[in-house]
Protein backbone atom coordinates (compact mmCIF):
# COMPACT_ATOMS: atom_id res chain seq x y z
CA UNK A 1 0.00 0.00 0.00
CA UNK A 2 1.28 3.62 -0.83
CA UNK A 3 1.97 5.93 2.29
CA UNK A 4 -1.36 7.65 2.82
CA UNK A 5 -1.19 11.30 2.19
CA UNK A 6 -1.96 13.83 4.82
CA UNK A 7 -4.66 16.24 4.43
CA UNK A 8 -3.96 19.24 4.50
CA UNK A 9 -6.53 22.00 6.04
CA UNK A 10 -6.69 25.62 3.47
CA UNK A 11 -6.79 28.34 5.99
CA UNK A 12 -8.72 31.44 5.05
CA UNK A 13 -6.82 34.68 5.79
CA UNK A 14 -8.31 36.52 8.42
CA UNK A 15 -9.62 40.05 6.93
CA UNK A 16 -9.38 42.95 9.52
CA UNK A 17 -9.59 46.34 8.63
CA UNK A 18 -6.07 47.18 8.39
CA UNK A 19 -5.76 44.09 5.87
CA UNK A 20 -8.20 46.20 3.90
CA UNK A 21 -5.97 49.49 4.56
CA UNK A 22 -3.03 48.16 3.53
CA UNK A 23 -4.54 46.99 0.11
CA UNK A 24 -5.62 50.38 -0.95
CA UNK A 25 -4.20 52.12 -3.44
CA UNK A 26 -1.86 55.11 -1.98
CA UNK A 27 -3.38 58.63 -1.50
CA UNK A 28 -2.33 61.34 -3.57
CA UNK A 29 -0.75 62.91 -0.88
CA UNK A 30 1.70 59.82 -0.21
CA UNK A 31 2.44 60.06 -3.95
CA UNK A 32 3.22 63.05 -4.16
CA UNK A 33 5.33 62.81 -0.82
CA UNK A 34 7.41 59.77 -2.36
CA UNK A 35 8.09 62.04 -5.61
CA UNK A 36 9.11 64.72 -3.59
CA UNK A 37 11.58 63.21 -1.61
CA UNK A 38 12.95 60.79 -5.06
CA UNK A 39 13.48 64.58 -6.30
CA UNK A 40 15.59 65.13 -3.19
CA UNK A 41 17.65 61.80 -3.98
CA UNK A 42 18.18 62.52 -8.03
CA UNK A 43 15.90 59.62 -8.42
CA UNK A 44 14.07 61.24 -11.19
CA UNK A 45 12.82 58.58 -13.66
CA UNK A 46 11.24 57.51 -10.69
CA UNK A 47 10.00 60.15 -9.26
CA UNK A 48 8.56 60.97 -12.76
CA UNK A 49 6.86 57.86 -12.18
CA UNK A 50 4.96 58.70 -9.26
CA UNK A 51 3.91 62.25 -10.40
CA UNK A 52 2.64 60.31 -13.27
CA UNK A 53 0.27 57.94 -11.53
CA UNK A 54 -1.19 61.07 -9.66
CA UNK A 55 -1.69 62.33 -13.00
CA UNK A 56 -3.44 59.88 -13.62
CA UNK A 57 -6.08 60.19 -11.24
CA UNK A 58 -5.93 64.04 -11.09
CA UNK A 59 -4.74 65.32 -14.56
CA UNK A 60 -4.75 68.61 -13.32
CA UNK A 61 -2.65 67.92 -9.70
CA UNK A 62 -0.56 71.39 -9.67
CA UNK A 63 2.39 69.80 -7.65
CA UNK A 64 2.44 67.06 -9.81
CA UNK A 65 2.88 69.10 -12.97
CA UNK A 66 5.28 70.95 -11.29
CA UNK A 67 6.91 67.60 -10.12
CA UNK A 68 6.91 66.07 -14.02
CA UNK A 69 8.56 69.38 -15.19
CA UNK A 70 11.78 68.83 -12.70
CA UNK A 71 12.20 65.44 -13.76
CA UNK A 72 11.86 66.55 -17.72
CA UNK A 73 14.65 68.99 -17.33
CA UNK A 74 16.91 67.28 -15.30
CA UNK A 75 16.74 64.32 -17.64
CA UNK A 76 17.52 66.67 -20.77
CA UNK A 77 13.55 66.99 -21.97
CA UNK A 78 13.85 70.88 -22.05
CA UNK A 79 11.12 71.08 -24.84
CA UNK A 80 8.45 68.91 -22.43
CA UNK A 81 9.52 70.40 -19.36
CA UNK A 82 8.74 73.70 -20.85
CA UNK A 83 5.31 72.81 -22.07
CA UNK A 84 4.27 70.94 -18.50
CA UNK A 85 5.77 74.55 -17.17
CA UNK A 86 3.30 76.83 -19.76
CA UNK A 87 0.39 74.63 -18.99
CA UNK A 88 0.70 75.50 -15.09
CA UNK A 89 0.42 79.53 -16.50
CA UNK A 90 -2.63 81.54 -17.81
CA UNK A 91 -3.94 81.66 -20.27
CA UNK A 92 -3.17 77.80 -20.69
CA UNK A 93 -7.05 76.59 -19.74
CA UNK A 94 -5.82 73.99 -17.14
CA UNK A 95 -3.93 76.71 -15.52
CA UNK A 96 -4.55 77.44 -11.78
CA UNK A 97 -5.70 81.28 -11.41
CA UNK A 98 -2.58 81.94 -9.62
CA UNK A 99 0.65 79.91 -10.95
CA UNK A 100 3.25 78.61 -8.99
CA UNK A 101 6.35 80.75 -8.81
CA UNK A 102 8.47 77.91 -9.45
CA UNK A 103 6.90 77.51 -13.34
CA UNK A 104 7.50 81.14 -13.82
CA UNK A 105 11.49 80.78 -12.65
CA UNK A 106 11.98 77.72 -14.58
CA UNK A 107 10.53 79.17 -17.40
CA UNK A 108 13.00 82.06 -17.23
CA UNK A 109 15.67 79.52 -17.25
CA UNK A 110 14.24 77.64 -20.36
CA UNK A 111 14.33 81.19 -21.71
CA UNK A 112 18.13 81.88 -22.17
CA UNK A 113 17.18 82.47 -26.27
CA UNK A 114 15.24 85.22 -25.61
CA UNK A 115 16.16 87.63 -22.86
CA UNK A 116 13.19 89.67 -22.76
CA UNK A 117 10.68 86.76 -21.96
CA UNK A 118 13.11 85.61 -19.25
CA UNK A 119 12.86 89.27 -17.59
CA UNK A 120 8.94 88.77 -18.01
CA UNK A 121 8.90 85.86 -16.33
CA UNK A 122 11.40 86.74 -13.14
CA UNK A 123 9.41 89.57 -12.82
CA UNK A 124 5.80 87.39 -12.76
CA UNK A 125 7.54 85.48 -10.09
CA UNK A 126 8.70 88.31 -8.34
CA UNK A 127 5.12 89.79 -8.49
CA UNK A 128 3.35 86.70 -7.14
CA UNK A 129 6.31 85.61 -4.39
CA UNK A 130 5.16 89.35 -3.26
CA UNK A 131 1.89 88.92 -2.56
CA UNK A 132 2.91 85.26 -0.76
CA UNK A 133 4.99 87.43 1.54
CA UNK A 134 2.37 90.20 1.95
CA UNK A 135 -0.24 87.67 3.09
CA UNK A 136 2.69 85.50 5.34
CA UNK A 137 3.09 89.32 7.03
CA UNK A 138 -0.71 90.38 7.90
CA UNK A 139 -1.31 86.71 9.36
CA UNK A 140 -1.66 86.73 12.89
CA UNK A 141 1.05 84.55 14.99
CA UNK A 142 0.90 81.82 11.89
CA UNK A 143 2.40 78.06 12.73
CA UNK A 144 5.80 78.18 11.10
CA UNK A 145 5.73 81.54 9.45
CA UNK A 146 8.99 82.53 10.28
CA UNK A 147 10.50 80.00 8.06
CA UNK A 148 7.98 80.31 5.27
CA UNK A 149 8.62 84.07 4.90
CA UNK A 150 12.41 83.32 4.87
CA UNK A 151 12.38 81.09 1.87
CA UNK A 152 9.86 83.50 0.09
CA UNK A 153 12.42 86.40 0.75
CA UNK A 154 15.13 84.17 -0.95
CA UNK A 155 12.78 83.02 -3.80
CA UNK A 156 12.24 86.48 -4.22
CA UNK A 157 15.80 87.48 -3.98
CA UNK A 158 16.89 84.78 -6.37
CA UNK A 159 14.64 86.07 -9.02
CA UNK A 160 15.71 89.32 -8.82
CA UNK A 161 19.47 88.22 -9.07
CA UNK A 162 18.32 86.36 -12.05
CA UNK A 163 17.31 89.44 -13.68
CA UNK A 164 20.37 91.33 -12.86
CA UNK A 165 22.27 88.33 -14.62
CA UNK A 166 20.50 88.95 -17.80
CA UNK A 167 20.97 92.59 -17.77
CA UNK A 168 24.63 92.54 -17.42
CA UNK A 169 25.02 89.03 -19.58
CA UNK A 170 27.53 90.79 -22.15
CA UNK A 171 25.73 87.55 -24.84
CA UNK A 172 22.81 90.31 -24.78
CA UNK A 173 22.43 93.31 -26.07
CA UNK A 174 20.64 94.32 -22.63
CA UNK A 175 24.11 95.58 -21.44
CA UNK A 176 24.58 98.11 -23.62
CA UNK A 177 21.12 99.64 -22.87
CA UNK A 178 21.76 102.99 -21.21
CA UNK A 179 18.85 102.16 -18.32
CA UNK A 180 21.15 98.42 -17.81
CA UNK A 181 23.65 100.07 -14.73
CA UNK A 182 20.57 102.14 -13.28
CA UNK A 183 18.32 99.29 -13.38
CA UNK A 184 20.73 96.51 -12.07
CA UNK A 185 21.22 98.76 -9.21
CA UNK A 186 17.40 99.33 -8.35
CA UNK A 187 17.14 95.30 -9.05
CA UNK A 188 19.73 95.03 -5.90
CA UNK A 189 18.73 97.19 -3.87
CA UNK A 190 15.29 95.90 -3.82
CA UNK A 191 16.75 92.61 -3.38
CA UNK A 192 18.76 93.97 -0.03
CA UNK A 193 15.53 95.63 1.18
CA UNK A 194 13.67 92.17 1.03
CA UNK A 195 16.08 90.35 2.44
CA UNK A 196 18.66 92.77 4.11
CA UNK A 197 22.36 90.72 4.29
CA UNK A 198 21.29 88.24 1.46
CA UNK A 199 24.59 86.99 1.02
CA UNK A 200 23.74 85.87 -2.88
CA UNK A 201 22.67 89.88 -3.39
CA UNK A 202 26.01 90.66 -1.86
CA UNK A 203 28.13 88.76 -4.36
CA UNK A 204 25.95 90.45 -7.07
CA UNK A 205 26.48 93.84 -5.91
CA UNK A 206 30.14 93.23 -5.55
CA UNK A 207 29.94 91.58 -9.32
CA UNK A 208 28.43 95.51 -10.54
CA UNK A 209 31.02 97.31 -8.26
CA UNK A 210 34.01 95.17 -10.44
CA UNK A 211 31.79 96.09 -13.82
CA UNK A 212 32.46 99.64 -12.25
CA UNK A 213 35.54 99.38 -11.64
CA UNK A 214 34.99 99.69 -7.66
CA UNK A 215 37.26 97.25 -6.64
CA UNK A 216 37.55 98.40 -3.02
CA UNK A 217 33.58 98.44 -3.15
CA UNK A 218 33.36 95.03 -4.17
CA UNK A 219 35.74 93.62 -1.38
CA UNK A 220 33.93 95.16 1.54
CA UNK A 221 30.66 93.56 -0.37
CA UNK A 222 32.48 90.11 -0.16
CA UNK A 223 33.91 90.75 3.14
CA UNK A 224 30.28 91.42 4.64
CA UNK A 225 28.54 88.35 2.61
CA UNK A 226 31.84 85.97 3.58
CA UNK A 227 31.91 87.25 7.87
CA UNK A 228 28.08 86.04 8.02
CA UNK A 229 28.72 82.48 7.26
CA UNK A 230 32.69 81.57 7.41
CA UNK A 231 32.15 80.46 10.57
CA UNK A 232 29.07 78.12 10.66
CA UNK A 233 29.81 74.21 11.11
CA UNK A 234 29.66 72.54 7.56
CA UNK A 235 26.41 70.96 8.74
CA UNK A 236 24.72 73.94 9.32
CA UNK A 237 21.64 74.99 7.09
CA UNK A 238 22.55 78.50 6.92
CA UNK A 239 25.37 77.65 5.05
CA UNK A 240 25.09 78.96 1.31
CA UNK A 241 24.66 76.29 -1.38
CA UNK A 242 27.53 75.36 -3.12
CA UNK A 243 26.91 76.89 -6.47
CA UNK A 244 26.95 80.13 -4.64
CA UNK A 245 30.10 79.21 -2.60
CA UNK A 246 31.36 78.46 -6.24
CA UNK A 247 30.27 81.78 -7.42
CA UNK A 248 32.34 83.84 -3.89
CA UNK A 249 35.04 81.89 -5.10
CA UNK A 250 35.43 83.32 -8.47
CA UNK A 251 35.08 86.60 -7.69
CA UNK A 252 37.48 86.28 -4.87
CA UNK A 253 40.44 85.04 -7.57
CA UNK A 254 38.89 88.00 -9.78
CA UNK A 255 40.19 90.11 -7.26
CA UNK A 256 43.40 88.31 -5.83
CA UNK A 257 42.44 87.26 -2.64
CA UNK A 258 43.82 84.02 -2.77
CA UNK A 259 43.32 82.62 0.57
CA UNK A 260 39.57 83.70 1.57
CA UNK A 261 39.29 81.71 -2.11
CA UNK A 262 40.90 78.70 -0.68
CA UNK A 263 39.48 78.67 2.29
CA UNK A 264 35.75 78.35 0.78
CA UNK A 265 37.23 75.46 -1.49
CA UNK A 266 38.00 73.76 1.75
CA UNK A 267 35.25 73.87 3.07
CA UNK A 268 33.39 72.75 -0.05
CA UNK A 269 35.39 69.66 -0.75
CA UNK A 270 34.90 68.41 2.80
CA UNK A 271 31.59 68.63 1.89
CA UNK A 272 31.79 66.94 -1.44
CA UNK A 273 35.63 65.94 -2.84
CA UNK A 274 33.95 64.89 -6.36
CA UNK A 275 32.90 68.35 -6.93
CA UNK A 276 35.06 68.99 -10.38
CA UNK A 277 34.08 73.11 -10.38
CA UNK A 278 35.76 73.34 -7.24
CA UNK A 279 39.10 71.09 -8.02
CA UNK A 280 39.62 73.51 -10.83
CA UNK A 281 39.12 76.66 -8.86
CA UNK A 282 41.90 75.11 -6.57
CA UNK A 283 44.03 74.42 -9.29
CA UNK A 284 43.30 78.14 -11.15
CA UNK A 285 44.24 79.81 -7.71
CA UNK A 286 47.41 78.08 -7.09
CA UNK A 287 48.42 78.79 -10.60
CA UNK A 288 47.51 82.55 -10.15
CA UNK A 289 49.52 82.35 -6.91
CA UNK A 290 52.67 80.72 -8.57
CA UNK A 291 52.26 83.49 -10.97
CA UNK A 292 52.32 85.82 -8.93
CA UNK A 293 55.08 84.46 -6.75
CA UNK A 294 57.01 84.54 -9.94
CA UNK A 295 56.72 88.13 -10.12
CA UNK A 296 57.64 88.94 -6.53
CA UNK A 297 61.02 86.97 -6.43
CA UNK A 298 60.13 83.21 -6.54
CA UNK A 299 58.25 83.00 -3.46
CA UNK A 300 54.88 84.19 -1.76
CA UNK A 301 54.22 83.90 1.48
CA UNK A 302 57.23 81.35 1.88
CA UNK A 303 56.13 79.01 -0.72
CA UNK A 304 58.36 78.58 -3.43
CA UNK A 305 56.35 79.17 -7.12
CA UNK A 306 57.34 75.73 -7.77
CA UNK A 307 55.67 74.17 -4.85
CA UNK A 308 52.56 76.08 -5.43
CA UNK A 309 52.60 75.06 -9.48
CA UNK A 310 52.73 71.56 -8.41
CA UNK A 311 49.51 72.36 -5.87
CA UNK A 312 48.16 73.86 -9.45
CA UNK A 313 49.16 70.70 -11.10
CA UNK A 314 47.77 68.47 -8.70
CA UNK A 315 44.14 70.14 -8.77
CA UNK A 316 44.21 70.11 -12.09
CA UNK A 317 44.62 66.86 -12.88
CA UNK A 318 42.05 65.66 -10.71
CA UNK A 319 39.56 67.87 -12.00
CA UNK A 320 40.12 66.75 -14.90
CA UNK A 321 40.25 62.85 -13.95
CA UNK A 322 36.78 63.19 -12.49
CA UNK A 323 35.55 65.16 -15.46
CA UNK A 324 35.82 63.11 -17.49
CA UNK A 325 34.61 59.94 -14.88
CA UNK A 326 31.21 61.93 -14.62
CA UNK A 327 31.18 62.98 -18.40
CA UNK A 328 30.58 66.99 -16.83
CA UNK A 329 29.01 68.57 -19.22
CA UNK A 330 31.23 72.02 -19.18
CA UNK A 331 33.42 71.47 -22.01
CA UNK A 332 35.24 74.84 -22.24
CA UNK A 333 36.19 74.03 -18.44
CA UNK A 334 37.90 70.92 -19.22
CA UNK A 335 39.60 73.05 -22.26
CA UNK A 336 41.10 75.29 -19.79
CA UNK A 337 42.39 72.85 -17.50
CA UNK A 338 44.40 71.01 -20.27
CA UNK A 339 45.89 74.43 -21.50
CA UNK A 340 46.63 75.10 -17.61
CA UNK A 341 48.24 71.77 -17.46
CA UNK A 342 50.26 72.15 -20.74
CA UNK A 343 51.60 75.37 -19.91
CA UNK A 344 52.80 73.75 -16.26
CA UNK A 345 54.45 70.92 -18.65
CA UNK A 346 56.20 73.41 -20.15
CA UNK A 347 57.55 74.50 -17.11
CA UNK A 348 59.07 71.50 -15.94
CA UNK A 349 56.05 70.84 -13.07
CA UNK A 350 55.32 67.59 -12.69
CA UNK A 351 52.12 66.16 -10.59
CA UNK A 352 53.38 64.98 -7.18
CA UNK A 353 54.30 61.22 -6.76
CA UNK A 354 51.46 58.89 -4.99
CA UNK A 355 52.04 58.45 -1.70
CA UNK A 356 50.41 55.50 -0.12
CA UNK A 357 47.58 56.52 2.82
CA UNK A 358 48.17 60.31 1.93
CA UNK A 359 45.31 62.70 0.87
CA UNK A 360 45.25 64.81 -2.16
CA UNK A 361 44.61 67.96 0.03
CA UNK A 362 48.29 68.03 1.43
CA UNK A 363 48.35 72.02 0.53
CA UNK A 364 45.96 72.56 2.91
CA UNK A 365 48.73 72.49 5.75
CA UNK A 366 50.11 76.08 4.65
CA UNK A 367 46.77 77.92 4.90
CA UNK A 368 45.73 76.46 8.21
CA UNK A 369 49.28 76.77 9.88
CA UNK A 370 48.25 80.33 11.32
CA UNK A 371 48.09 81.51 14.78
CA UNK A 372 44.11 82.31 13.79
CA UNK A 373 42.58 79.39 14.47
CA UNK A 374 38.71 80.39 13.84
CA UNK A 375 39.61 80.92 10.18
CA UNK A 376 39.74 84.70 10.13
CA UNK A 377 41.46 86.24 7.38
CA UNK A 378 41.78 90.45 7.00
CA UNK A 379 40.80 91.02 3.43
CA UNK A 380 43.19 93.97 2.53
Amino acid sequence: MGRTRPKTKKVKPVITENTAESAAPPSVPALLEKAQELIVRCEYELAGRFASRVLEREPGNVEAKEILGVVQLETGELEAAKQTFLSLIPPNPGAPSTPPPSAHLYLAQLSDDDPHLALKHYQAAVDILSAQLKGKERAVDPVGASDDETELKRNIVRALIGMVEIWMDPSYDLCFDPAAEKTCEDLINLALQTDPGNTEALQTLASVRMSQQRPDDAKACLEQAWSQWKDLDLDDPKLPPIPSRLSLVKLFLELELYTPALLVLQGIMATDDQEVEAWYLEGWCFYLMAEQAQESGGKLDELTWEDLARDARDCLETCQMLHINQEHPDKPLLEHVRELIAKLEALGIQPSPEKEGSDEEGGWEDIEGSDDEDGDVEMS
